[in-house]
């Protein structure tokens, strides 16, 4: 069964996202801020992480920077951005970081499936 660390500071969202994802029969693990999310990257080995851009602690930003330069490509879990931010810049942002797909908020299953299928996690 693939794994996915939903990293996200909304609760609901969380909620939202592990229903979703359990249904596609994927195994969640939820973080509520980048820094948590790399902790539980450092100690676990996860598929894809669906990844908030705007958190406290640590954004989704600075967490994908620290996973990119600590975790080899072919080891690092595929990276979702899942945010509200919609502007090509901040999008061209994230794919140059080093993210694999991006999502607009809000998403329904059909969106997050079809994510997953294009980074190869289903």
């Amino acid at each position: 069964m693939k794994n996915c660390l939903v990293v996200d500071d909304s609760k609901v969202i969380r909620k939202v996202a592990r229903h979703i994802l359990e249904s596609l029969n994927i195994s969640v693990s939820e973080a509520c801020d980048g820094r948590d999310a790399l902790n539980q990257c450092e100690s676990a080995s996860h598929d894809v992480v669906l990844l908030d851009w705007n958190m406290p602690v640590m954004n989704g930003m600075e967490f994908l920077q620290q996973l990119t330069a600590t975790k080899a490509a072919a080891s690092r879990p595929k990276v979702i951005f899942c945010t509200t931010e919609n502007g090509l810049g901040h999008i061209k942002a994230a794919l140059d970081a080093g993210a694999d797909e991006y999502v607009m908020k809000p998403f329904d299953r059909d969106t997050l499936e079809s994510k997953l299928q294009i980074v190869g996690v289903i």
